[in-house]
C-alpha cells in the first residue's frame, strides 16, 4: 500500500506562487512514476504534471507548462509542485497520485486534496 498526503494549498491573488508538497509513504519502492491532477468546481479530474524515476521524466499538460515545476526529494519521500503565475482558473483541488507500471499506467493510489483558490 501507499499513502499520500498533500499540504501546501491556500489562497493566492493572481501573479501569486505557491508549493504544493506530497509525502508519501509505504510502499515507496513500488512507485514508477507520481503526478498531480487537479478538478476544478463542476469539472472533471485533469491531468497537471508527472515525474518518474529517471532524470528529465517530467511530462506536464500545456496550460501548465513554463508556470509549474514538479519535483521530488527522494529522501523526503516527497513530491512538490512549484506553480507560479497562478491565474484564477487555476483555482481547484489539487490531488497528488501513484503510479506503479509503466508510463500509461492508471494512478491506483491518490491523496485527499489540497484547495488552491487564485484570486482575481
Amino acid at each position: 500500500q501507499v499513502q499520500l498526503v498533500e499540504s501546501g494549498g491556500g489562497l493566492v491573488q493572481a501573479g501569486g506562487s505557491l508549493r504544493l508538497s506530497c509525502e508519501v509513504s509505504g510502499r515507496t519502492d513500488s512507485i514508477s512514476r507520481w503526478g498531480w491532477f487537479r478538478q476544478a468546481p463542476g469539472k472533471e479530474r485533469a491531468f497537471v504534471a508527472s515525474i518518474g524515476r529517471s532524470a528529465g521524466s517530467a511530462v506536464y499538460t500545456d496550460f501548465v507548462k513554463g508556470r509549474f515545476t514538479i519535483s521530488r526529494d527522494n529522501a523526503k519521500n516527497t513530491v512538490y509542485l512549484q506553480m507560479t503565475s497562478l491565474r484564477p482558473e487555476d483555482t481547484a483541488v489539487y490531488y497528488c497520485a501513484a503510479a506503479l507500471g509503466g508510463p500509461f499506467s492508471p494512478y491506483p493510489y491518490w491523496g485527499q486534496g489540497t484547495q488552491v483558490t487564485v484570486s482575481s
